[in-house]
């Protein structure tokens, strides 16, 4: 989680969402691993995150999941108000909250690893984001 809020600072997330429950709590370990980013990223912990991205997408926001199976993340267009959502390492996104994004987004792996970090994962597609509003 503290790669993750160092990443979002860098890249300039305006947030992160994470669950209440079954998530990792803003921690000594955390804080001190986002090297300060935790001060300046808000963190919202929130029970239901279905409820959630309904709010979100009702303010005009696009929401973005990660799965196996999805568009290759190199091709995403995240101009606009955008909020993607990294699934856990193990069981990635809940079939209750695949069904509310707009698009699935893939990082596509050639070597035997099916599946990255979650912090590796999100520090790519957010810096995927970066460049779609940063184009050189």
């Amino acid at each position: 989680m503290g790669s993750i809020l160092r990443t979002a600072d860098a890249a300039g997330v305006h947030g992160v969402i994470i669950p209440k429950h079954r998530s990792v709590g803003l921690t000594s370990t955390v804080a001190k691993t986002s090297a300060g980013a935790i001060e300046r990223v808000p963190v919202a912990k929130v029970t239901n995150l279905v409820n959630t991205v309904n709010d979100l997408k009702d303010r005009g926001v696009w929401v973005f999941g990660t799965d196996m199976q999805g568009t290759d993340y190199r091709r995403w267009n995240a101009e606009g108000a955008s909020a993607l959502i990294i699934g856990s390492e193990g069981k990635g996104i809940s079939p209750l909250l695949k069904k509310q994004v707009d698009e699935m987004l893939t990082i596509p792996m050639i070597g035997n690893i099916q599946s990255l970090n979650a912090s590796v994962a999100a520090g790519l597609l957010m810096y995927q984001g970066f460049n779609s509003r940063h184009p050189l």
